[in-house]
């Protein structure tokens, strides 16, 4: 696996961008989960999670931040390559997401909030099958995780909510503010 040579400051700066995508998110009432793909310290993709803004409860659970990141990646007719891209997301990615990133080739994940409920970079990759157990992939946690956790908070305190209303994630959450 190779080494970036990327302090910790732009590790801020480039989440910072991942940040803003979760702003807009939140904005509109959407789960604020911001992701941008950073490649030769220029950023290449970026967006934020969507269909969580349901009045009646039903709600996209593969609109996520990561995914659309990689979509737009791969509909841009761009030549990327994505072993020397890092990923910056503002909570941990779920399990799809991670097993999509991997797949993408990205061999960097660095994000700020963790997931405690449906977070997939923990599972232990060694006793996967062959295709992801070679990856490689290297996870950076806990990067702005304070800004990130105070967009999850104002989110989970909007009572007109219903995505993950009284899960795991919204009691974790609310509690990390006692």
């Amino acid at each position: 696996m190779h080494q970036e040579n990327i302090k910790l400051s732009q590790y801020e700066y480039y989440m910072s961008f991942a940040i803003k995508e979760a702003e807009k998110a939140l904005q509109v009432g959407e789960f604020p989960v911001g992701c941008v793909v950073v490649q030769n310290n220029k950023i290449i993709s970026a967006s934020s999670r969507k269909g969580t803004t349901s009045k009646i409860g039903i709600f996209s659970e593969i609109d996520h931040a990561e995914i659309i990141a990689l979509k737009k990646i791969e509909v841009s007719n761009k030549k990327n390559d994505l072993e020397k891209s890092i990923l910056f997301c503002t909570m941990e990615p779920c399990l799809m997401c991670f097993a999509a990133i991997i797949l993408s080739g990205i061999k960097k994940i660095v994000y700020a909030y963790e997931d405690p409920m449906g977070g997939g970079t923990c599972c232990d990759i060694a006793s996967l099958t062959p295709l992801y157990k070679q990856s490689k992939i290297k996870i950076v946690s806990g990067v702005l995780r304070e800004k990130s956790l105070e967009l999850f908070k104002i989110f989970f305190k909007n009572k007109k909510k219903l995505y993950l209303e009284n899960s795991l994630l919204e009691h974790y959450t609310i509690k990390q503010a006692e």
